[in-house]
């Protein structure tokens, strides 16, 4: 009952605009905030097909005394979810109108002509529907390895089809079948919408289910082992364990987050994912003192700040409309200062800047606008070269930025710019600085296409005065 009793409420505190989901489902204190999340998102997405079959069944008017909030959490999960599970005498309240609902159900798809539940909702325009991107799951390091969570799948009934040569076969995933990212080494691929929230390697951190772009930033900022790190924006800290893992748990990472809720949850999930290198401070990264001597061997910062979201898949109704102009605008002003702070730490070498949206005015705007101010003392790295979008060409060097869409990467929207910092080298040295993985990537694609970016093609990039680092 706990749960229904929470999504209910997080319902009614949206309703009330108390404030936006992912804040009132923190400030619940319900303890499986993911579980809680999904329930009351995708109560929401379901929100006009409840409205009419419950109108339609009469379910308020039988039952003056059910709640209307909680009356929609349970409706969904009976007709649409994996069932009722608990919920007490509210209940049994509502099974005693299943039959009446299913029927309106019923007759709510033939008046609609449609076949199955995801065909009721009506299409947003530009909101992007979740079942084209698919499950992914990521290999939590610290506790197994990628062999034993594959055999362990394996002995569940899944069928491992091995690692994925193309972007595309990831989209033709179906059943149980399951595929190695053709990108990052610890990351499967299922089909869209397979649930592991119960699933006993996620109760235990054993795996993190987190989205293929969301594991980019850590997997391009890639500091070896040993090193400290500056996570400046962490909860809600699926990037913060990636990085741990990265790390082998050697070293140190800073956490910061403004957020005491998000930073409390985030301490029960970097436990559970054995990340033990991890210093969290509920502070404003702003206010940190890049000249404090206890970060004076910080030489990788992971910035990911506050955005618009506007790269997430099927938003909520109440976060559909496209950001205004003044709410960019004071975003943007935050992120740029937030990015000019970090690049102020004296020993930082490399930086990951990335947000979750589409927007030119958080991303390469952003990125160019900082640049611009701190010289020639930071350059972009040309990360992953095959990665299929690149940045808007903006400014000279705009490519050498990620950016990802479901239609063209099959994962939320996204943007990843990497910085390092600028050193003189011999006019000769022809050394990368991209991480191991993409130095493969960008090695295989010269072998490929004859050339590509050699070292002609930097003269080239040079003269154009680039910010990037081929």
């Amino acid at each position: 009952m706990a749960l229904y009793s929470a999504a209910a409420s997080v319902l009614a505190g949206l309703q009330r605009r108390d404030g936006a989901l992912k804040t009132l489902v923190y400030k619940s204190r319900f303890q499986n905030v993911k579980q809680l999340y999904a329930l009351v998102s995708e109560t929401l997405r379901y929100s006009p097909v409840l409205d009419s079959i419950m109108d339609g069944a009469a379910l308020l008017k039988a039952e003056k005394k059910l709640p209307p909030h909680l009356a929609k959490v349970l409706v969904y999960d009976l007709l649409f979810g994996k069932g009722l599970k608990c919920g007490g005498r509210w209940k049994v309240l509502v099974l005693k109108h299943r039959a009446r609902l299913q029927a309106e159900l019923a007759r709510l798809k033939v008046r609609r002509k449609v076949s199955c539940n995801e065909d009721l909702l009506a299409p947003t325009e530009g909101v992007i529907q979740a079942p084209q991107v698919p499950r992914y799951v990521r290999v939590n390091t610290l506790k197994t390895c990628k062999d034993d969570v594959i055999d362990y799948f394996k002995r569940q009934g899944y069928s491992y089809l091995g690692r994925a040569d193309r972007m595309e076969e990831l989209s033709s995933l179906s059943g149980k079948q399951f595929l190695l990212d053709p990108h990052l080494p610890e990351l499967l691929v299922f089909p869209p919408q397979t649930d592991f929230h119960e699933n006993r390697l996620y109760v235990a951190g054993h795996i993190i289910l987190q989205d293929k772009a969301s594991c980019l930033p850590a997997f391009l900022l890639s500091p070896p082992s040993g090193s400290h790190v500056i996570d400046a924006c962490a909860a809600p800290g699926n990037k913060t364990s990636h990085m741990a893992a990265i790390l082998k748990n050697k070293g140190q990472i800073f956490a910061f987050d403004l957020d005491p809720n998000r930073l409390a949850t985030m301490s029960t999930m970097l436990v559970r994912a054995g990340a033990s290198c991890c210093e969290l401070a509920n502070q404003d990264f702003l206010t940190v003192d890049p000249s404090d001597p206890k970060y004076s061997h910080v030489t990788y910062i992971l910035l990911d700040p506050s955005c618009s979201g506007s790269g997430m898949v099927n938003r909520l109704p109440a976060e559909e409309s496209a950001p205004s102009s003044e709410r960019l605008r004071a975003l943007a002003r935050f992120q740029r200062k937030a990015l000019s702070h970090a690049l102020r730490f004296p020993a930082l070498q490399r930086l990951a800047y990335s947000t979750c949206s589409v927007q030119q005015e958080e991303n390469e705007d952003v990125v160019w606008d900082v640049l611009q101010e701190h010289g020639t003392a930071f350059r972009l790295v040309n990360v992953l070269p095959s990665w299929p979008q690149r940045g808007l060409a903006t400014f000279p060097g705009a490519e050498c930025c990620l950016r990802a869409c479901p239609a063209a990467t099959l994962t939320n929207g996204f943007f990843v710019a990497v910085l390092e910092r600028q050193q003189e080298r011999n006019s000769q040295d022809s050394s990368s600085s991209l991480p191991a993985e993409a130095e493969v990537d960008s090695g295989a694609e010269r072998s490929q296409d004859g050339g590509g970016r050699g070292p002609r093609a930097v003269r080239k990039t040079r003269r154009k005065k680039s910010r990037c680092v081929k």
